[in-house]
């Protein structure tokens, strides 16, 4: 028996918050991150409480990226909103629902076994199954995170992991998320987190996965191919500095050419700027939730694994419903 049968819920309205959690029901390979997670998880039989199941934790655990919910407002919202219970498999009316230490050891289980990086790994499988993800060009960008800059919490000192950095005139105290991503799609490959203070070019080859052949970036990378770490196989493509660029004379045809290509070259790497656009603005993500390099950057990659998802929905529901048609 469903709470709707009770008439617990009376509403029938397609809310976005419906209408996007039933688009991620369909594209999230459900099944393959509850099999990489399993293993991990305790048995059920032991004393006390019975573990929940990973599938119901895992729904939880998302919808906690996507609508930018802590442990204990996520609990809240799974006693308030039919739809976040209906999404988690919780909607018959005597269900028990996680506490915020179940919610919170899930998360720990997530970060202990390193599962974040495997999750993202996952996603990208099915975009390349897919033929959503290319392979032949990567753009790399860094953007910054806010961390709490505030000494009032136990310890009396911000977070020694984070750093200050300094972009154009203003000063910036957090971390930095840098990630790699395929130049023709978009979609995000590759996620290395570091305090604030790390420079762009330091992570640039780390971002790269090894198979393509061009790669592009921002005038922050300039000399990149020349560092200890650069791979000879592929050609880095990097903007001119803006004060170069400026002083170019778009009469001189060597110069208007040069800045064709500077055009084409800016067209490439705004690529980059659709993930970020959806973790900040989309999933709300602008500032740390946790202390520590090691969890925020585990967040942070669930959350472009699930951006990956997001960006390719359309695409992935169009399979989908070739394949229903094929199969009907």
């Amino acid at each position: 028996m469903k709470q709707s049968s009770l008439g617990l819920s009376n509403t029938v309205k397609r809310t976005r918050k419906r209408e996007f959690l039933d688009a991620m029901e369909l594209v999230v390979p459900w099944a393959e991150l509850v099999t990489l997670i399993e293993p991990y998880a305790p048995e059920s039989g032991r004393r006390g409480q019975q573990p929940f199941a990973v599938s119901t934790l895992l729904r939880i655990h998302f919808m906690q990226q996507w609508f930018k919910l802590s442990d204990p407002a996520m609990e809240e919202a799974l006693h308030d909103v039919p739809a976040f219970r209906d999404f988690a498999g919780l909607s018959h009316w005597d269900e028990q629902i996680p506490s915020e230490s179940s919610i919170l050891r899930f998360r720990h289980l997530l970060e202990r076994h390193k599962l974040a990086d495997q999750i993202l790994a996952t996603v990208n499988a099915l975009l390349q199954a897919k033929g959503l993800q290319l392979k032949a060009g990567t753009v790399v960008d860094a953007t910054l995170i806010a961390a709490p800059s505030s000494t009032k919490n136990q310890s009396h000192e911000r977070d020694p992991e984070m750093h200050q950095s300094k972009k154009g005139n203003q000063w910036y105290f957090g971390m930095k998320a840098h990630i790699g991503v395929d130049a023709d799609s978009g979609l995000v490959h590759t996620v290395r987190g570091t305090s604030g203070n790390v420079g762009d070019v330091v992570e640039a080859n780390s971002l790269l996965h090894g198979q393509e052949t061009d790669a592009f970036g921002d005038a922050g990378y300039q000399g990149v191919d020349k560092r200890a770490d650069a791979k000879p196989t592929v050609r880095w493509h990097v903007a001119l500095r803006p004060g170069l660029r400026r002083a170019l004379d778009k009469d001189k045809p060597l110069e208007a050419l040069i800045d064709q290509l500077e055009r084409t070259k800016a067209s490439i790497r705004a690529k980059v700027e659709h993930p970020f656009r959806v973790l900040k603005q989309q999933f709300g993500y602008v500032k740390v939730r946790y202390r520590g390099l090691k969890k925020n950057t585990a967040q942070i990659v669930t959350l472009f694994a699930l951006s990956n998802l997001w960006m390719a929905r359309h695409k992935l529901l169009t399979c989908m419903g070739q394949v229903r048609v094929q199969g009907a």
